[in-house]
């Protein structure tokens, strides 16, 4: 995945004239965004950078504050009837671009307080009232029924909207550093603590500092892996430090694999030889070693692929890969098999909507195909007279 902050006034220059698809040519195709998935996060006040907020907006009389912390900006009124209005139709739209696009993986609420963080520490008055902090989150729900949320904070407002995941952006030093204002003592204090079974988790390591954390805080990073049920960390995060170790390299990728899901099969069931069109049973049982589910029912198929790698036919099972949490899954299939003589493959797979293919790797050193993982060979061979 790829994480990518964009502002307010660029995604809609005009009033009602939004311009997802320049966006989206300019941002998507850059070269650490392709072919990836895309975490979204929206901002209006951003500390440091250029207002987002669109200039038509202060056309109708939204008014901005000037505040010296986090290096500086502008705090719009949140409030002003005009700005609750052009926030709800601008949600409004992007639901209707983004809520079934296959490539978008997460959407953060951003849009309020600094960053679009849902604060304005420690200038609390310059926030959203708890009435337009409603609007702003029933806006989100009506728009994005299929794509999973994401907020900054579990307590407060939010604490009442119990379909939407969170993101921690000062992982793992204010994860759960023992003060009552940590990212998982508010998960616990809103009853929250175990959302990480239907909703996602995930956030920004502290800027700048991964060395730190993959070097002599190591342990404590896995730990807070751990209780977070972390699955992913961006938009900063070790991928962007250039100079690296090869410790710092293996850590990184003991993260990648402690994080989120993995899938490993632990025993594959199949005969090895079958009469050609007939039903082959499948059991597969396996194991997610990782901290967190997969949050969206992909397809889960298994396909016959002949010695030239083409997917001669696939059936997608009735099993949801977003109920295999951490510890074991059982999978159990009966497929047709090929009507004609001969040696074939059997692949299994998890599909991608956005690639048309199976895209999760399993954590098994068995061949693949395409994407397909190969579970072995199976004769079709003909009953003797």
């Amino acid at each position: 995945m790829v994480f990518q902050y964009v502002s307010w006034k660029e995604l809609e220059p005009v009033e009602g004239r939004y311009a997802f698809e320049a966006w989206e040519k300019k941002q998507w195709s850059h070269p650490r965004a392709t072919g990836k998935h895309i975490v979204l996060r929206v901002y209006v006040d951003y500390p440091r950078k250029i207002s987002g907020l669109p200039d038509w907006l202060r056309a109708k009389g939204v008014t901005e504050k000037v505040y010296n912390a986090h290096g500086g900006g502008k705090s719009p009124d949140y409030n002003h009837p005009q700005m609750v209005m052009a926030l709800e139709r601008l949600i409004a739209a992007m639901g209707k671009r983004y809520n079934t696009h296959p490539r978008v993986a997460f959407i953060q609420l951003g849009l309020l307080g600094f960053w679009g963080e849902w604060h304005t520490y420690p200038r609390e008055e310059l926030f959203a009232s708890e009435a337009t902090q409603h609007r702003v989150l029933r806006a989100y729900l009506k728009a994005f029924p299929n794509k999973q949320l994401m907020a900054r904070y579990a307590d407060g407002t939010l604490a009442k909207y119990h379909s939407i995941g969170f993101h921690d952006d000062m992982f793992p030093e204010d994860t759960d550093n023992g003060k009552d204002w940590s990212f998982l003592a508010r998960m616990r204090k809103s009853g929250r603590i175990d959302s990480w079974k239907q909703t996602v988790v995930g956030g920004e390591m502290v800027p700048n500092a991964a060395r730190k954390w993959l070097g002599k805080r190591w342990d404590l990073t896995r730990e807070m892996v751990d209780r977070s049920h972390f699955s992913w960390v961006g938009p900063y995060g070790p991928a962007l430090e250039a100079e690296t170790s090869d410790t710092f390299i293996a850590r990184s990728d003991q993260l990648v694999r402690q994080m989120g899901y993995q899938f490993r099969l632990t025993e594959i069931r199949r005969l090895r030889s079958v009469v050609p069109g007939a039903r082959c049973t499948v059991i597969l049982k396996g194991v997610n070693e990782g901290v967190a589910p997969f949050y969206y029912p992909w397809p889960i198929k298994l396909a016959w692929l002949d010695a030239q790698r083409t997917v001669l036919s696939s059936v997608q099972l009735k099993d949801d890969v977003r109920k295999w949490l951490p510890g074991k899954f059982e999978l159990k299939a009966s497929l047709v098999t090929p009507v004609k003589s001969g040696t074939y493959q059997l692949g299994f797979g998890i599909e991608d909507p956005w690639l048309r293919k199976p895209s999760i790797r399993l954590a098994n050193k068995l061949p693949t195909m395409e994407g397909w993982t190969i579970l072995g060979q199976i004769e079709m061979k003909p009953k003797r007279k």
